[in-house]
C-alpha cells in the first residue's frame, strides 16, 4: 500500500462527512438496523472506539518518542457490541465526531517520523478515511 500524501485532507473530509451525517439523522435513523445486531448508532460508536484506539497509539508514540502500540484482538468488535448498543444513539454520533476530530488533530501534530512508522505498521492508523 502506498502512502497517500493527502491523508490529512481526506481524513478531515471524512470527519466532516460524519459530522454532516450525524446532524441530519433523526433518532429513528440512528436506530435503523444496518446488519445483524448493528444499527447506525452502533456503527458510529464502533467508529468512535477505533478512532480512540488510534489516538491512544499516537499519544503513546509521542510520549515514548517511538511508535508504541498495544496488541489488540479484532474480536473486540464482537465483545464491545453490547456496550456500543447501550450508548444512546445521539451520544454515539457525538462520540464518533469528537473521536474523528481528535485523531485528525493528533495526526496533524505528529512528527513525520512517527507518522511514517505508524503507517508502515498499520496504514489505517494514518489514513483514517478508509475506516470512516
Amino acid at each position: 500500500m502506498t502512502f497517500d500524501p493527502d491523508y490529512a485532507l481526506r481524513n478531515e473530509e471524512s470527519s466532516e462527512r460524519i459530522r454532516a451525517l450525524a446532524a441530519q439523522l433523526t433518532d429513528d435513523d440512528l436506530l435503523r438496523p444496518i446488519g445483524e445486531h448493528w444499527t447506525v448508532a452502533i456503527a458510529l460508536a464502533h467508529v468512535a472506539f477505533w478512532e480512540r484506539r488510534v489516538l491512544a497509539v499516537l499519544e503513546a508514540s509521542v510520549s515514548q518518542g517511538e511508535l508504541t502500540y498495544p496488541a489488540m484482538d479484532l474480536s473486540l468488535n464482537e465483545l464491545l457490541l453490547p456496550f456500543w448498543a447501550a450508548i444512546p444513539p445521539r451520544q454515539a454520533a457525538q462520540l464518533a465526531i469528537d473521536s474523528a476530530m481528535a485523531v485528525d488533530k493528533g495526526l496533524a501534530g505528529l512528527p513525520a517520523t512517527l507518522r511514517d512508522a505508524a503507517y508502515a505498521v498499520v496504514p489505517h492508523w494514518v489514513e483514517r478515511f478508509v475506516h470512516r
